[in-house]
């Protein structure tokens, strides 16, 4: 038997702005020597002036990397398998080596561009890396840490062509002057003491970095490239975000408030139809729809969705009271022509609220 994992999304459109982590394979060097550095700058260089990029800062490792990189074409995915592709062999054959030399996937986290410093944040982020991970002993020793792009920010003069600062200047408010660059020397020392590990954590992890907006404008966006084959923690956010939305009409169109959903008993009807309009138009699980709808444990929603609907409960009951009913009126006057005998009501059938029951194993 075969298992498909599903493969980290690749989210693309013309201006989108990424950071880009990607580490040697089992966590080896991808760099030696300076001359393996000075080739892994020039191939990026080259893969900017292919691909159009904007590289807003950099930090080279001697186990990986990080880029933040902006693409006016949607074309991450193609620049990356050039320039991972290219430098490897490079660096192969300077090494008489072969095989890989990055690991087999790298992770891309999309900026926010109205999240405000964000892309700032960002490049302070890389531009510490190198101290964090003990490339440099102490922070005075950043400035001269020629594999990233923070000399460059103080050093007018030794930037690369491909290499963009307005954009983080311009975000932190100072001019890219003397006085300027100063500032942003003084700031990076700075948050080298305050960065928490909740800040730094932010840039480890996940697929987005930005406001809630940003997030479902992105998976709104998504939604319109799902296939057959969608998988993937992302698609489950997509499809998170259009059962949230579902939800919210069904409370709007029912006038309920936003306790309703809490203080109405589990099995309420209009809560049940809601949970049929979720399993039908959806793919989210029962547990999901129990916990968001308040109806008790998955159990008790399952079996509650194994029922008929409950207008089809109904009216089978309707109809079985009827029958009773008719019957009930056929055998009464054979009974009260018995004189001897006291007359005594057939009892009719409870209503059907009386006769509808949970079971015990529901609640």
């Amino acid at each position: 038997m075969s298992s498909i994992v599903a493969r980290k999304l690749r989210i693309q459109y013309p201006g989108a702005c990424y950071h880009v982590v990607n580490r040697g394979h089992r966590g080896e060097a991808i760099v030696r020597e300076d001359v393996d550095r000075e080739v892994f700058l020039r191939t990026l260089g080259e893969a900017c002036a292919k691909t159009g990029w904007r590289v807003h800062a950099y930090a080279l490792l001697s186990n990986h990397f990080h880029l933040i990189v902006e693409t006016p074409q949607p074309n991450l995915v193609t620049g990356m398998k050039w320039f991972l592709g290219t430098y490897t062999a490079r660096f192969n054959r300077r090494h008489s080596l072969d095989g890989h030399l990055f690991t087999g996937r790298y992770r891309s986290q999309l900026l926010d561009p109205s999240s405000g410093g964000l892309r700032a944040a960002a490049a302070t982020y890389l531009h510490l890396n190198p101290l964090r991970c003990g490339d440099v002993a102490a922070v005075a020793e950043l400035h001269h840490y020629r594999w990233s792009s923070f000399p460059a920010y103080l050093q007018k003069e030794s930037r690369p062509v491909w290499l963009r600062v307005a954009d983080v200047f311009t975000e932190m408010g100072l001019e890219d002057d003397d006085s300027g660059r100063q500032a942003l020397d003084t700031h990076t020392q700075m948050e080298h003491l305050r960065l928490s590990p909740d800040r730094l954590e932010q840039f480890r992890s996940g697929w987005y970095l930005g406001s809630e907006a940003f997030r479902c404008a992105l998976l709104d966006r998504l939604e319109s490239q799902r296939t057959p084959n969608s998988s993937g923690g992302v698609w489950r956010e997509s499809d998170t975000l259009q059962a949230e939305r579902l939800v919210q009409h069904q409370i709007e169109t029912l006038g309920w408030g936003s306790q309703e959903l809490v203080s109405r008993s589990k099995m309420d009807p209009e809560k049940m139809r809601i949970a049929r309009i979720l399993r039908r138009d959806t793919t989210m699980t029962i547990q999901w729809i129990a916990d968001r709808l308040h109806m008790g444990t998955r159990n008790t929603l399952r079996n509650a969705l194994a029922m008929p609907p409950a207008s089809d409960v109904f009216r089978k009951a309707r109809v079985l009271a009827q029958s009773m009913q008719r019957a009930a009126v056929a055998v009464r006057p054979l009974v009260s022509k018995e004189p001897s005998a006291p007359f005594l009501a057939t009892p009719q059938p409870p209503s059907v609220s009386q006769g509808f029951s949970v079971e015990p194993g529901w609640d």
